[in-house]
């Protein structure tokens, strides 16, 4: 190896070395800074806003509250299935369609309607400012966005 492609070949080296120290150091501090990226594709939470002991509480109803109700889940994903089958079929049956997207409706109204109804009887367990803070975070979801590309 002659002295050139040496001081070339140590070089090289050293720029690709630069770069990935600067990788682990800046990688290092984000892991250490404990936060968590934030993408503007994420949807804030309703309950954000509550303390955290609030937060978990209202996070644990709506998990029971979707346990409660998960038979009427799968009876709804089931419709939703049948439908999709029925629309593939040569045979086209628009009655047997909309029977089965009825179906799937209903079963996904009273989900939505079990879990509304639990969020209210939590709701009623807050105070005044929890409640405009739950609000609040309502509002937020709701709220129109930037379009995206």
């Amino acid at each position: 190896m002659t002295d050139q492609s040496f001081r070339r070949l140590v070089l090289g080296l050293l720029v690709v070395n630069t770069f990935l120290l600067a990788a682990v150091i800046g990688g290092g501090a984000f892991y250490l800074s404990g936060e968590t990226r934030q993408t503007a594709q994420r949807l804030p939470l309703a309950g954000e806003q509550l303390p955290a002991t609030q937060r978990k509480a209202l996070q644990q109803a709506l998990t029971e509250a979707r346990r409660a109700v998960r038979s009427t889940q799968l009876e709804a994903r089931q419709a939703r299935v049948e439908a999709a089958a029925l629309m593939g079929k040569p045979d086209f049956d628009a009655a047997a369609l909309s029977d089965a997207l009825a179906r799937a409706r209903t079963a996904e109204m009273a989900v939505r309607a079990a879990v509304e109804a639990r969020a209210v009887a939590f709701a009623a367990t807050l105070s005044t400012d929890e409640r405009r803070r739950l609000a609040d975070g309502l509002i937020g979801r709701e709220a129109p966005r930037p379009a995206t590309k």
